[in-house]
């Protein structure tokens, strides 16, 4: 439900679109994350409390499709994903850019050929992009979902745990977190990173239109959780009403649409949410009564979307289905949001706005210059 044309700033910030009658003054970060099935960009302005968005990106590269398969990214999958990043790389132009992160996640992790891509990335584009592990990917989204977690849900006793989810196109990523309200932090317990997603997930079982397609799809994923559920009792913890589950993924944000019968995607609406957990289940139930032409039809899902959403929609239930939380919180904000954040801070916090030995420097005026790994302009 992240569109190209997405305006993916946070709830409180201000949102802007880039132009040349913009004020330059300030300090500008910029995040890519290359998923297994989205390219994302983000560029921010660092402000008091954080950063506000000056521009976005998103598209669906599927840059994991066959990947199950053959173990290598396919050449149309990279071709894909190198179109996305060169937009990347000329829109991230435009800005005075003090540092850039990009980071590659399942896809490039699993394939074979993942950095021999990513180094052609670098001559292609100028972009250096670093394969993060699993764990920085939860710890990034957690960064972003923070004040999610730390916001109340009008309860007599809020819930101290949290399960915090991430339905991606090649992994899915789960995090077993305690929150401490009266210090406004939050540590991670533990976390495990299924190596499912809406893409190998619906090579394996399709699409989920077939009978009998998609309750074998959320049997499949619930198996996936059972030893993280034996490690860490989380199911224990739901039944004493003390878990929290908070979802940042297209699957989640697409559901609150659905539910709330937006006529289009409205961001300021579904980030930070919460519905009951059977008003999303019956959200499934009607995108699965659609057929694939509905999907297809759907303002919701979009042609790009259309055969990977029940899959998607069969890990949420897979999940929902072991942990029966009463209420699902709603995050259209991710690892962008994450190391914005990361960089927002650093920055604040650094002794000295010199140069360090460590650090690249990086022309904004040079397109082929590399452009990543907290490089300073």
């Amino acid at each position: 439900m992240r569109h190209e044309a997405e305006d993916t700033g946070m709830t409180g910030r201000e949102s802007l679109r880039s132009s040349a009658t913009h004020a330059r003054a300030g300090t500008f970060f910029g995040a890519i994350d290359l998923g297994t099935n989205n390219c994302r960009l983000m560029i921010a302005a660092r402000t008091t409390n954080g950063f506000r968005v000056v521009d976005s990106f998103n598209r669906s590269v599927r840059l994991g499709e066959g990947l199950r398969a053959s173990g290598r990214l396919a050449e149309e999958s990279m071709k894909r994903a190198l179109d996305a990043l060169s937009i990347c790389a000329e829109r991230m132009q435009q800005w005075p850019l003090a540092h850039v992160r990009a980071v590659a996640t399942e896809a490039c992790r699993r394939a074979i050929n993942g950095q021999e891509f990513l180094a052609r990335v670098r001559r292609e584009t100028g972009l250096v992009i670093d394969i993060i592990t699993a764990r920085e990917e939860a710890e990034l989204a957690l960064e972003s979902c923070s004040p999610l977690l730390q916001a109340g849900l009008q309860r007599h006793v809020e819930p101290e745990r949290g399960v915090l989810f991430d339905i991606g196109g090649g992994s899915t990523e789960v995090a077993w977190i305690r929150v401490d309200r009266r210090n406004q932090r939050q540590t991670l317990i533990g976390m495990t990173s299924m190596p499912v997603g809406v893409i190998n997930l619906q090579e394996m079982f399709g699409q989920g239109h077939d009978e009998g397609a998609y309750p074998e799809m959320v049997e499949y994923v619930r198996s996936q959780l059972m030893d993280f559920e034996g490690v860490h009792r989380i199911r224990r913890e739901v039944g004493q009403g003390n878990v929290r589950l908070i979802g940042t993924s297209g699957t989640v944000t697409t559901l609150a649409g659905v539910a709330l019968s937006l006529p289009r995607y409205n961001r300021a609406a579904i980030d930070g949410l919460t519905l009951p957990g059977n008003i999303m289940l019956d959200a499934i139930g009607t995108l699965r009564g659609l057929g694939a032409e509905g999907l297809l039809a759907h303002p919701c899902v979009g042609h790009d979307r259309a055969k990977f959403v029940l899959p998607g929609c069969a890990i949420f239930e897979a999940m929902q289905s072991l942990w029966p939380v009463d209420d699902v919180t709603i995050a259209d904000r991710g690892l962008r949001d994450g190391m914005l954040l990361r960089m927002a801070r650093d920055h604040s916090q650094r002794p000295n706005r010199g140069q360090s030995p460590a650090t690249r420097h990086v022309s904004p005026r040079q397109p082929r210059g590399p452009l990543g790994n907290y490089a300073t302009i």
